[in-house]
């Protein structure tokens, strides 16, 4: 795999930029000490996408941050366990200029990251930018936008919370940038 996430292509694409649709299921995660973001895609050639499951992990202030962790393991352990999950993506942490923020982000990336990797499934990571110019099309699209484009793709009756939204946007990032 190469620094971009994407992975080497079959020796019968000989360059030709062809590439197979992904299918199966993907767990997208947008890690958050307090609002951690998962959503279950399935993706099927020649269907549109379809939302399994999609869910926030709200934290109230008051747990400390080990509590956090553990719920964070726990829930993406639980979606990988309850749907038949193929690869997982996760959203890449931003640029902050706030050190003790950088920790926090990074241990809950990293609690995320932990339950896909001793479950032995596939982990992806995109950077902000990417996942917004991959689902809606420039990278400096806003929440609000990424919400619409989300239920649109998806065809859901209303939008999902920003942290869902964002998880289903990583899923659909890897599907559509993903290489066999």
């Amino acid at each position: 795999m190469d620094g971009a996430g994407f992975l080497n292509r079959p020796a019968g694409d000989a360059g030709l930029g062809l590439r197979r649709p992904f299918s199966g299921h993907i767990l997208g995660v947008d890690p958050s000490l307090r609002g951690t973001g998962l959503a279950v895609l399935e993706f099927v050639p020649g269907r549109e996408p379809r939302l399994c499951a999609s869910r926030a992990v709200n934290i109230p202030d008051r747990f400390d941050m080990p509590h956090c962790l553990g719920e964070i393991y726990k829930a993406v352990a639980d979606m990988i366990e309850e749907w038949p999950i193929v690869h997982t993506a996760y959203e890449q942490t931003i640029y902050v200029q706030n050190f003790r923020t950088a920790q926090i982000l990074g241990a809950a990336r990293g609690a995320a990251i932990a339950a896909a990797t001793v479950l032995g499934k596939p982990v992806h990571e995109y950077a902000p930018l990417r996942v917004k110019q991959a689902v809606v099309g420039h990278g400096r699209a806003d929440k609000e936008q990424v919400a619409g484009m989300i239920r649109q793709v998806l065809s859901l009756p209303a939008n999902l919370s920003f942290d869902e939204s964002d998880a289903a946007a990583v899923a659909l990032c890897h599907a559509y940038t993903w290489r066999a």
